[in-house]
């Protein structure tokens, strides 16, 4: 695939701790109560989810949301939903999170690489809100951690979260088998995003 070295080592357990992360048109958040209908509707779209494994019923999860809380949803470090910065509205996820060793495919033999994943709502696709939020996200990694690979790994056949993760510089290195689908998993270093 590519012969960049990867020769950085992942700090597990160490992720971004930013309450709010401004990103030009939008900015990435954390829940709050008024964000739950917002949250049903996009777990529940088929076009959202349809390289995560399909969607999910909104009974379920609304009885979800309802046992641990609209906060839980960006309970943990690195968690967000980012949000049109002109309305506040919500327009998806983004986190960026250990990567559980359980999980296949990493590119260090200990895993625990920070996994940068997002979703957008069908009605934000095409406004480049993605590649803001994720580059943001990243900046701000970069000023607060050591560097580290990132990673990305997405559904083979989700074109647009592929040509998301080659425009932030992410490059491929390998293909696995995960959830019945071959997935591809990218890999960039944490310092391409550092300011100079």
């Amino acid at each position: 695939m590519t012969s960049r070295a990867w020769h950085t080592r992942p700090v597990p357990g160490r992720t971004l701790t930013a309450l709010r992360i401004d990103a030009g048109d939008v900015v990435l958040r954390k829940a709050r109560d008024s964000d739950r209908d917002a949250i049903i509707a996009h777990a529940s779209d088929p076009e959202v989810r349809a390289h995560l494994g399909g969607a999910q019923s909104r009974r379920d999860v609304a009885r979800d949301l309802d046992e641990v809380g609209v906060s839980a949803v960006t309970g943990s470090p690195g968690a967000y939903l980012i949000a049109d910065t002109a309305s506040d509205a919500f327009v998806g996820t983004m986190s960026l999170t250990r990567r559980g060793v359980h999980h296949p495919g990493h590119v260090s033999p200990d895993g625990e690489e920070l996994e940068l994943a997002y979703t957008l709502s069908p009605r934000a696709w095409g406004r480049g809100w993605a590649f803001q939020a994720a580059t943001a996200v990243l900046r701000a990694a970069a000023a607060e951690l050591p560097d580290e690979p990132v990673i990305i790994v997405t559904h083979s056949a989700n074109d647009r979260s592929l040509n998301l993760a080659r425009r932030l510089g992410f490059e491929p290195a390998t293909t696995f088998d995960e959830h019945g689908v071959q997935q591809t998993l990218a890999v960039v270093n944490l310092r391409e995003f550092a300011r100079a």
